[in-house]
Parts: C-alpha cells; structure tokens; sequence
C-alpha cells in the first residue's frame, strides 16, 4: 500500500485528482445503491420543488451502509495524509445524474473557491456506484488548476480538462480548488455516485452535525465516524462545560 499510497499522493499534488480502485466490493456496492435510491425517492417527495432536487444531503444519517463508508480505510489514510489526522466532513451528500441530464454539478465549479497557496482546506472523495463512462457522464477535470488564482471561462476549461473515467467501488480524491463539472448523461440508466467534502477541524460544517446526532448514533456510529462528525471539536455553551476536567471536554486536545 505504501508504494501505491505515494503515487497516488504524487498524482494528487500533480494534477488534483487521484483514482484508487476497487476500494469496495460488488456486496457493499449493491447495498450502498439500494440505500441511496431509497432516499432519492424519499426526498423527492418531500423536497420536490428544490434547486438541487436528487440530491441527497447528509447520507451517514440515511443508510447504515452509507455511515459505515466513513470507515473506509484508504479514505481515511489518503485524506489525512493530504489535510491532518483530525480532518472532518465538511459534507456528505450524493451525486446523480439522470438519462439525458445533467445536473446541478454540471456547471464548471469547485468545491472550495480558497486559495492558500501550499496548502489544502478542502478535499473530495467520490465513491461511483455506477461505472463512470464517457457516455454516461463521467465528470470532467481541469488537471493542475487546484493551482490557478483566476477562474478559467468554460472554452479555456473544456479545451484542456480530461474525463474521469472509474468503475463502480474505486475511489476518487480530488482538491477542493480543482475546477470540475459533471458530464451529461446520455445513457437510458441513471448514474449514482456518493460524495463526502472532508475540511480542516477548525472549519465550520455545512451542517452541525453533533447536534444532529442522537443517541443511537453516538452508541452505533465508530469513534472515528463520531470525529468526523466533528464529535470532538464541540464547543461548549456554558463555563460548567469549559471547565470540565480535560478526559470530559467537547473539544478535545491537539485538533490541529
């Protein structure tokens, strides 16, 4: 792993974009699916009027197999190779595109619009649960551009960006500077696809996920699932909670 966990990091720092392949099976892959499509369909009815309709937010509470992702392994280690050991999800949501259709993600964007130059805020993990293909969409990049300080006009960005092309259960990292955009489906099946922005631990979230959880998740979600969360970067409300002995405080010791 070691030697393929520095040519990724090398082709990441390169270009903004690594593929790691088949980092879940054929098993989860189904199960993840099932749950997310079920959600879609939840959503649909209750948010049917949305500018992002399709799109499922905050996924680790929606599936069991969806919060389990955040245990992947390979994830885990790339992200805080790339951010630090304390990183946490800024966002967790999902990423579809329908037969003949686009989506809110089409248009040519990045994830992070903050440049530090040397240092990375946000990054990206794309987990395909339907194969990525040129006819079905596969999602554009513009290689490098993690780097640039004015945005690039569509015709610049389509001139030079390349495909990402992956099978369903890789993983794809990209840098949250990296400019990109969805491709059109122009298949007959929708293409599925979950995607989790992990941050620094001193960024907010897009949501407040600590206070979204409630007691079964902190009994059934990991350790490492409840950090993610942002279970141990906790600010307290009151002095009672600042001053708790050490073992006891909302935000833990040496967060980074």
């Amino acid at each position: 792993m070691i030697n393929s966990l520095e040519a990724m990091l090398e082709r990441f720092h390169r270009d903004g974009v690594a593929v790691i392949s088949a980092v879940i099976d054929a098993t989860m892959v189904a199960k993840l699916h099932s749950e997310l499509c079920s959600a879609i369909e939840q959503d649909l009815q209750s948010y049917p009027n949305v500018f992002d309709a399709g799109m499922v937010h905050n996924c680790m509470f929606r599936g069991q197999q969806m919060a389990s992702l955040l245990d992947c392994e390979e994830m885990n280690e790339f992200v805080a190779q790339i951010l630090s050991p304390t990183f946490i999800v800024y966002a967790y949501q999902s990423s579809s595109l329908s037969p003949s259709s686009g989506n809110y993600g089409s248009r040519v964007h990045v994830d992070s619009p903050r440049l530090i130059p040397g240092y990375v805020t946000n990054l990206g993990a794309i987990f395909p649960l339907n194969d990525f293909t040129l006819d079905n969409g596969a999602t554009y990049y513009l290689p490098g551009s993690q780097n640039l300080e004015q945005p690039p006009t569509d015709e610049e960005f389509y001139e030079s960006a390349k495909r990402i092309e992956a099978k369903a259960g890789d993983l794809i990292l990209f840098h949250g500077r990296v400019y990109h955009a969805a491709g059109i489906n122009n298949t007959e099946h929708s293409r599925h696809s979950l995607t989790i922005n992990f941050c620094r631990s001193y960024m907010r979230q897009r949501f407040d996920y600590p206070r979204m959880m409630n007691q079964q998740n902190i009994e059934q979600f990991s350790d490492n699932t409840k950090k993610l969360m942002g279970w141990n970067v906790r600010v307290p409300t009151h002095l009672d909670q600042f001053y708790l002995p050490e073992s006891e405080r909302l935000y833990k010791p040496n967060q980074g």
